[in-house]
């Protein structure tokens, strides 16, 4: 496994753990992650670590913005029904794809991929069709 997905899933990890305490403050957000990297025996000061902070600051600090993508391209579901870890993954997923450089398709498939080792079985499709409807729409909005 890859550097960039043992960091994905760690911030996958962080966001599912931060979901329950219910504090997206930016302080805690990287004492949750620090924890969750110290647990898995992840260097704090290496490349996975880095890069988890790096998407994880991204997604905190552009929270508003995501969510209200994410709540407008997930058909029928309101935020607060979506299964956190899913709702984990979307985050993440969406903010490499508003803020990052990273290919959409890559992120696309990272994300399918941690659904499936983290998620339900429907969960993959669901991500999908959600990141795909989103992709379209950056896409659009890149070319006006």
């Amino acid at each position: 496994m890859g550097i960039r997905r043992k960091s994905r899933e760690t911030v996958v990890q962080t966001l599912y753990a931060l979901e329950y305490k219910d504090d997206y403050q930016y302080e805690n957000y990287k004492d949750c992650l620090k924890d969750i990297l110290k647990d898995k025996s992840i260097d704090l000061e290496g490349k996975i670590s880095e890069f988890a902070v790096s998407i994880l600051s991204i997604v905190i600090e552009n929270l508003q913005v995501v969510d209200s993508l994410i709540k407008k391209h997930s058909t029928n579901w309101e935020l607060d029904r979506l299964a956190k870890i899913d709702k984990s993954i979307l985050r993440i997923a969406v903010s490499e794809l508003l803020y990052t450089e990273t290919a959409s398709a890559i992120i696309m498939n990272e994300a399918i991929e941690i659904s499936k080792k983290f998620s339900s079985d429907n969960s993959g499709k669901f991500i999908n069709g959600v990141l795909n409807s989103i992709t379209e729409e950056i896409r659009v909005d890149k070319n006006d």
